[in-house]
């Protein structure tokens, strides 16, 4: 997971710094094609199959939208926002999925929990700042993203565990092909891309298909109690790489809000987790 997240913060930079000469849909294209060209030499190389039964289940429709949602608006967001205020909204993602699991799975939440969960939401406004004076609203792409990535996250978990990591990297990034190809044609831009460009976004694809696969495996073999809280060190690594890259500067707001989020997270990983040692051990 500490490999995903350092992964995936690399890939946001990258991409980021990309869309300064290409337009938002090529870049996405270009980096759809690239770690779907990626996965399927994997595929093959393991000799799995390109289009296997279980993927046209209802757990793997419901993936492929929320990767759409997640990874289109969070692309927008680091685009319109600072890297690290995006990064730090999308620490809300656990608290979104421990939420999701509570009313699409049944799973049972203390009250303590559910203030946490509140108290982690309130972290997030206080980072988008819904007012007249400090108010983005491009933190509405990040905060679609969260719910865009909680719901792949549960539909990952949903998923057949016949299918391979590789084949949901593979149709992962299949499904942002088409939203790239969609958003270009919106766009309508002509550009020229130079050769810093096209080795950005050469190595977003590298770091995006290193952090797929690293989040995939974490979330389907390791215990979510232990691999979970990992998941913050994502607004660790965006906020040195925007404070050296792209000369961000947080204010006290946002490193507060920041501080909330990621608290409330870990408080509730934490919990669950001794919760169900305290049962093991008395059973």
């Amino acid at each position: 997971m500490l490999l995903a997240m350092a992964a995936f913060s690399l890939e946001d930079m990258f991409i980021k710094s990309a869309v300064e000469v290409v337009p938002l849909g090529y870049a996405i294209l270009a980096f759809g094609i690239g770690g779907a060209l990626v996965f399927f030499g994997l595929m093959q190389f393991k000799a799995e199959a390109t289009v296997p039964e279980d993927i046209r289940s209802k757990a793997m429709l419901v993936r492929v939208i929320c990767e759409i949602i997640g990874r289109s608006f969070f692309a927008l967001a680091i685009i319109l926002m600072p890297l690290s205020s995006a990064s730090a909204i999308l620490q809300a993602t656990p608290l979104v999925v421990v939420l999701g699991a509570a009313v699409y799975m049944n799973e049972k939440i203390s009250s303590a929990h559910w203030i946490a969960i509140i108290t982690g939401f309130i972290g997030v406004l206080m980072i988008v700042r819904p007012g007249p004076d400090d108010f983005n609203p491009a933190s509405l792409f990040a905060v679609a993203s969260t719910l865009g990535f909680a719901g792949r996250d549960l539909a990952t978990r949903a998923a057949s565990p016949k299918l391979s990591n590789y084949q949901l990297g593979f149709y992962g990034f299949l499904v942002l092909i088409a939203s790239g190809a969609c958003l270009s044609l919106i766009e309508d831009k002509a550009f020229a891309i130079d050769a810093s460009s096209a080795l950005q976004i050469a190595a977003a694809i590298l770091f995006g298909v290193i952090a797929y696969n690293a989040l995939t495996i974490a979330m389907r073999s390791g215990s979510i109690s232990v691999v979970a809280p990992f998941r913050y060190s994502r607004v660790i690594f965006a906020l040195i790489l925007g404070i050296v890259i792209f000369d961000e500067q947080p204010d006290l707001m946002t490193l507060s809000g920041t501080f909330v989020i990621v608290s409330s997270g870990i408080y509730i990983l934490y919990s669950r987790r001794l919760k169900r040692v305290i049962a093991g051990g008395n059973g």
